[in-house]
């Protein structure tokens, strides 16, 4: 898959000053030079490890046993979801060929102006409410913490929480991609040595031979084994950013190192983690997993385990904060990409304290994130059928071009493949999700949801067909 280019020319003090850790990223969505390329495949296991050893996925792993599953199935359900990293790393390879992220190298997939929707939506929209949600989730730990410090966790506590929470991750975010690198291999040594710990507690008590009372069989069993790989798959599918990580690599870095070492770091961890969550539903009712597993953690140890929870929230939000960033100035605002970090943190914000202080806005945001599947499967399938296509070959300086004369304008600035790819496939995915509400084809399948295998299936078939004979032209 390796892009036919010349050889990069060797790494000038400009790479070095680029990959400085306590500098802010000069870098937006501009192409990255083959003089400023530097670093190794194997960083970037760090940098999706250190955001997937995270409370998420402990929740998501006792959801499945919630769900009526026995640990057996739910274990299944989690590795198979989790083979969904695969796909991440197959985006991740489009980096170190294009110099670009994937905000931009998407031009290739839906034209200059259809890019600009695709990335308003999947690359701001959507990021930006996830951002609220694990914000909420981190000040959820945080106040806890505080009030085994003793501090009531008052209305002008919880601002004060969520704006300290929010306001190191916006760090991380504006310094970019040298800090991230650089402050993840630590950040995931300490996470995996706090779960370590945590596994150790859940081990001892765990029911390795757990079964549910009511075991689930036929259309009911299918129904849910379906629903726990889409709930699992859901998280790297919302990575379509991935290059956004990797385009600072050599463009002669090894396609299939950039790809394993972005797969097992996001792989494995979450398929840990899941694991322990869902070990911890055996014993333990998991309707409020922190709870739930401080009671199997010395009391000392709590407090720990709260201050990683939030870490690890941290970093996830550090890298959702960045790529929606990056959408941002391809949306096409003309800020620093520093300033647009700030706007998406700020939107987040105002999002996270309303609903922490003034409603339930969060139930809501969370039940519409539950339907991204619907589109962020084909969109992902799409960009993954496209650098088969073109066989990773991208023109970074091309992709620069936003004229009319550029060779990503296509039609009107839309790419008619692209946008026929991600609407159908979206399309008939709606017609069988049973999450928010039930389609047609989920009605008449008793509740089985295929919206996730369909229309994906959809999508990369419809690409491929209509993107293939341009290609050949």
């Amino acid at each position: 898959m390796a892009a036919t280019f010349p050889d990069p020319s060797p790494r000038s003090t400009e790479a070095a000053v680029t990959g400085r850790a306590t500098r802010i990223e000069s870098h937006g969505i501009d192409h990255i030079p083959d003089g400023e390329r530097h670093g190794r495949p194997g960083e970037l296991f760090s940098v999706w490890a250190a955001a997937n050893v995270n409370y998420l996925s402990l929740v998501i792993g006792g959801a499945l046993v919630l769900m009526g599953l026995s640990l057996v199935q739910a274990f299944a359900v989690i590795v198979v979801g989790n083979l969904f990293w695969l796909l991440t790393g197959v985006l991740a390879i489009s980096g170190p060929a294009a110099g670009a992220p994937s905000e931009v190298i998407t031009r290739a997939v839906y034209g200059v102006r259809g890019n600009r929707v695709n990335n308003a939506v999947t690359g701001w929209a959507i990021s930006v409410c996830y951002f609220a949600l694990n914000l909420a989730a981190a000040a959820g730990a945080a106040f806890a913490l505080a009030g085994k410090a003793g501090i009531d966790a008052s209305t002008g506590v919880k601002i004060v929480v969520v704006l300290v929470i929010a306001g190191v991750t916006l760090t991380i975010g504006v310094y970019g991609h040298g800090l991230i690198v650089r402050l993840y291999l630590p950040l995931t040594i300490a996470l995996t040595a706090v779960f370590g710990a945590v596994a150790y507690a859940v081990l001892l008590h765990a029911d390795f031979g757990y079964a549910p009372d009511a075991p689930l069989r036929g259309a009911d069993l299918w129904a849910t084994l379906i629903a726990g790989v889409t709930l699992i798959a859901a998280g790297p599918l919302s990575y379509t950013t991935s290059a956004d990580f990797s385009r600072y690599l050599p463009r002669t870095s090894s396609a299939k190192a950039v790809m394993g070492w972005t797969a097992l770091g996001g792989f494995l961890p979450s398929v840990a983690v899941c694991t322990l969550g869902a070990l911890a539903a055996t014993v333990v009712d998991m309707t409020d997993p922190q709870a739930a597993l401080e009671s199997l953690l010395p009391g000392w140890f709590a407090p720990v385990f709260l201050l990683a929870l939030v870490l690890g929230t941290i970093a996830i939000n550090a890298m959702t904060a960045y790529s929606a960033g990056l959408a941002l100035q391809a949306v096409g605002l003309r800020i620093r990409r520093s300033r647009s970090v700030l706007v998406d943190g700020a939107v987040a914000v105002a999002l996270t304290l309303y609903a922490l202080l003034v409603s339930n806005f969060l139930d809501t945001v969370s039940n519409v994130l539950q339907l991204t599947v619907v589109l962020l499967g084909p969109a992902m399938t799409v960009y993954a059928v496209d650098i088969l296509l073109r066989r990773n070959r991208y023109d970074g300086p091309a992709l620069m071009d936003e004229t009319r004369a550029g060779s990503f304008w296509y039609a009107g600035g839309v790419n008619p493949a692209g946008a026929a790819g991600v609407l159908g496939g979206a399309g008939v995915a709606a017609l069988c999700v049973n999450t928010a509400y039930t389609g047609p084809v989920a009605r008449a399948l008793g509740g089985i949801d295929l919206a996730l295998p369909v229309g994906m299936a959809v999508a990369g078939v419809l690409y491929a067909v209509l993107m293939r004979g341009r290609l050949a032209r």
